[in-house]
């Protein structure tokens, strides 16, 4: 830290009266009294460590980072925070000033610290940081002005912010890159005189100009260009832990200060040359895996800037308005249109129109919609105009809800890079030995090559490929699934699909198309059809089971029923008390468990029953997936083994059995039973991936080894799972397994690659054989091709599904 500097952010202390902070007990002199503030919050939350982890001064307080207020506004909140369970919210951030491990360490236990806040998730490489909280405890605006007293700017998720992040790290990588770049051209071009003999010996005038002339240029370059793996090592090293930046940042300090002495005392050698290519090429590695990371980003960059910024809002009186989107509220009516998107999710109700969800389902081909349809925020109209009652807007959108994942899958550190991370700082550490063996064996056979062979040593054998292994495959394959529109919520879910050998799937919305439609009402007492519709549906409007929706679609009392005491019982059905009747809804054994009379009835019907009996038995009919078969045809031709476990009665579980040439199958199976056979499954070696509509079987879910929701519409923000569907394509399943599988292969491939090569070329550089300059070329060049093997995931499966797609969108 610069003692003339401020204390936090180390910018330069006023000429007179400048402030006091006490941090640890000690008077430090700060730059400002929001400084003194920071520094004076972080010593009171306990976290005074913060100042001897940190590798780079803090970030000043400003006036920006304290537009925190702003977000108590209800309609600028909703588009940024996410309904969870209950009470709680929660909320991506993009925190500006996010540099190093510790400023990791100090915003997790700075939020931690608030009354409410539940959970932290900080991302330095993304610069995100996820914030689960209780509402009634806690808010976005306390949030973030607790973030601003530490110093850093936190930034809810939105596409300005996605831009400015991105734009920002883009152009200082690249204006890194280009110093670099011309400090390597420079140095080299005076290098080669003096490699080329071009001065006479006697000529040692001329020779130290263009030694000094290679010193110049070079400054820049360590100083500028390479300051970001000076800094990783300075983390790593206050961290207690090897990372990658160690041996690059010592070899870079080494070769600088050794020609900078070569070059005051006149010696034979200086490497200035060699400076300037080392960081050249690792900064062209460096820049290539964040374009990667960018690119596996930018889908969900392009689904941020898929709702429009404006929507043209129907008047009372039928002429139209343009307003913002954000403005729109539920009830809405909203013109589209053709060409335009979607402002947010709604019912059509005009006519037929058809609309592009590529981005959503990854599904290419448009899709029909009719009069009640749904429209999702942010597809686009191909077809048109619409007109559409706004239903969600906000966080609670199904965009928001594919970003929520998107998101939190991206604030997650997957077991496999955790597990790389480590096998990286156990191979520096060895470097650092090697490299040290190797100065004191040159040193006592010839001192003269001690220097560039220990150089050789540390650069050629610097394990940067070895830790991009595993991030770089992953990134990739991130991105490549979301674009076909499966998300992966948890990262280490790629692992499990590729090891997979056995699926379980639910049947009703899972294999069988929703909705269910009513095919007849069987009448057991007095009541007619009407009423007992009417009573059913008043039970079913609180449920999201298809079942359930079935009936309250069917169901249109003249006048909603209240209902009292309602209670669902999972695997089972509904009870609640309407028009003072204690109703029961389900199951023939559920609804007429306890009553006075049980009167017989088709074991596959949804029986309505009171204390009296049964009053209707409600028939559904069902139909299958169009997929179904040929997904699950896909999946048993890849060597897995299919099972259905299905709380439905045995003959329709049967018969979708046998449809689907499905031998082993389940009926009548409540959540426990489920579970059970899960854990039967799993205590017998397989790894089992469990497919269901993720909302009523997400307690089932959690006992797989992964599991799948089939979720469509609105139930994409609230599916609960480690493998989202954004549609209602089965077949994805099997595509996604190969993508996983391919991700497996090619993430061995790299780690072989990075390790083959370090045993291959470290003795080569041992031995005197391998100059600076070509072991920073060849370090470089592993680098890159870990990066360019983990982009071909994805694209051998593209090729061959491109003309398929396009006899789609011809069909289309």
């Amino acid at each position: 830290m610069n003692a003339d500097g401020c204390w936090h952010c180390g910018e330069p202390l006023p000429a007179a009266d400048a402030p006091q902070a006490q941090v640890g007990g000690v008077a430090r002199t700060v730059c400002c009294q929001g400084c003194r503030a920071a520094a004076e919050w972080i010593d009171k939350l306990g976290l005074a460590d913060y100042y001897r982890l940190r590798s780079e001064p803090a970030q000043r307080p400003s006036a920006a980072a304290s537009d925190a207020d702003a977000w108590e506004r209800a309609d600028l909140a909703r588009h940024v925070v996410r309904e969870l369970d209950g009470d709680e919210r929660e909320t991506i951030l993009l925190v500006d000033g996010l540099r190093c491990s510790a400023c990791v360490w100090l915003i997790e236990r700075s939020l931690g610290a608030l009354a409410g806040v539940r959970r932290v998730q900080v991302n330095a490489g993304a610069q995100r940081a996820r914030v689960v909280w209780d509402a009634t405890r806690c808010s976005l605006p306390r949030i973030l002005a607790a973030l601003a007293r530490t110093g850093y700017r936190g930034l809810p998720l939105d596409v300005a912010a996605l831009d400015d992040a991105r734009r920002r790290e883009s152009r200082l990588a690249l204006k890194r890159l280009i110093v670099a770049g011309f400090g390597a051209m420079q140095a080299m071009m005076y290098a080669s005189a003096l490699y080329l003999g071009a001065f006479d010996a006697s000529d040692t005038s001329t020779r130290d100009l263009f030694r000094w002339l290679g010193l110049l240029v070079a400054t820049p370059v360590v100083f500028y260009s390479a300051a970001p793996f000076f800094a990783g090592a300075l983390r790593s090293v206050r961290a207690r832990r090897l990372g990658m930046d160690v041996p690059v940042a010592l070899a870079i300090a080494l070769i600088y200060l050794a020609s900078l002495v070569e070059a005051i005392r006149g010696g034979e050698e200086v490497y200035f040359d060699s400076i300037g290519m080392f960081v050249f090429f690792l900064l062209v590695g460096r820049y290539l895996e964040m374009r990667a990371r960018h690119r596996a980003g930018d889908l969900g960059d392009a689904l941020a800037r898929l709702t429009p910024m404006f929507a043209d809002r129907v008047r009372a009186d039928g002429s139209l308005e343009r307003v913002a989107a954000a403005e729109l509220a539920r009830g809405d009516r909203v013109h589209v249109a053709e060409g335009g998107a979607v402002p947010a999710d709604g019912v059509l109700e005009s006519g037929h129109c058809r609309v592009d969800e590529a981005l959503l389902s990854g599904e290419s081909a448009a899709v029909a919609k009719r009069t009640g349809d749904m429209l999702v925020a942010g597809s686009l109209l191909v077809q048109g105009p619409a007109r559409l009652r706004v239903e969600q807007i906000g966080a609670d959108t199904v965009l928001a809800g594919i970003l929520a994942l998107v998101a939190r899958a991206q604030t997650e550190r997957p077991r496999l890079a955790v597990a790389g991370e480590r096998a990286a700082a156990g191979f520096v550490a060895r470097v650092l030995a090697l490299a040290a063996l190797t100065a004191f064996g040159w040193s006592l056979l010839d001192p003269a090559r001690a220097f560039t062979a220990t150089l050789a040593v540390l650069v050629v054998s610097c394990p940067c490929a070895l830790a991009l292994a595993v991030p770089a495959a992953l990134t990739r394959a991130l991105a490549v699934l979301a674009q076909r529109g499966v998300l992966v919520v948890r990262p280490d879910a790629i692992e499990a699909l590729a090891t997979a050998t056995q699926v379980v799937f639910d049947k009703t919305g899972t294999l069988t198309q929703a909705p269910l439609r009513l095919e007849r009402v069987e009448l057991l007492r007095g009541d007619s059809r009407e009423e007992a519709l009417a009573l059913a549906g008043a039970l079913a409007h609180g449920s999201r089971h298809p079942v359930a929706r079935a009936l309250a679609d069917a169901a249109t009392p003249a006048s909603p029923r209240v209902v009292d005491a309602l209670r669902a019982h999972a695997g089972d059905g509904l009870e609640g008390i309407v028009d003072g009747r204690h109703l029961r809804l389900g199951r023939g054994d559920f609804a007429l468990a306890g009553t006075a009379r049980a009167t017989a009835h088709d074991d596959d019907a949804v029986v309505l029953a009171d204390a009296d009996g049964a009053i209707a038995a409600f028939h559904l009919a069902e139909r299958l997936r169009a997929d179904a078969r040929a997904a699950l045809d896909a999946l048993r031709a890849d060597g897995l083994a299919i099972e259905i476990v299905s709380g439905d009665a045995q003959g329709k579980v049967a018969d979708v059995a046998a449809r689907l040439g499905v031998d082993t199958w389940h009926a009548r199976q409540r959540p426990a039973d489920k579970l059970a056979r899960l854990t039967a499954l799993r205590a017998d070696g397989a790894r089992v991936i469990a497919v269901g509509d993720g909302i009523n079987d997400a307690p089932v879910l959690a006992g797989a080894d992964i599991a799948v929701a089939l979720a469509a519409g609105a139930e994409l923000a609230q599916a609960s799972s480690d493998v989202v569907l954004a549609g209602e394509r089965l077949g994805a399943i099997a595509e996604a397994r190969a993508i996983a599988r391919e991700t497996m292969t090619i993430l061995r491939q790299n780690q072989r690659w990075a390790l083959g090569y370090n045993l291959a070329v470290v003795p080569f550089g041992a031995l005197g054989f391998v100059p600076p300059w070509l072991a920073a070329l060849g370090m470089s060049i592993s680098s890159l091709v870990v990066v360019l093997n983990a982009l071909r995931i994805g694209r051998r499966r593209e090729r061959a599904a491109r003309p398929a797609r396009l006899r789609r969108e011809a069909a289309a």
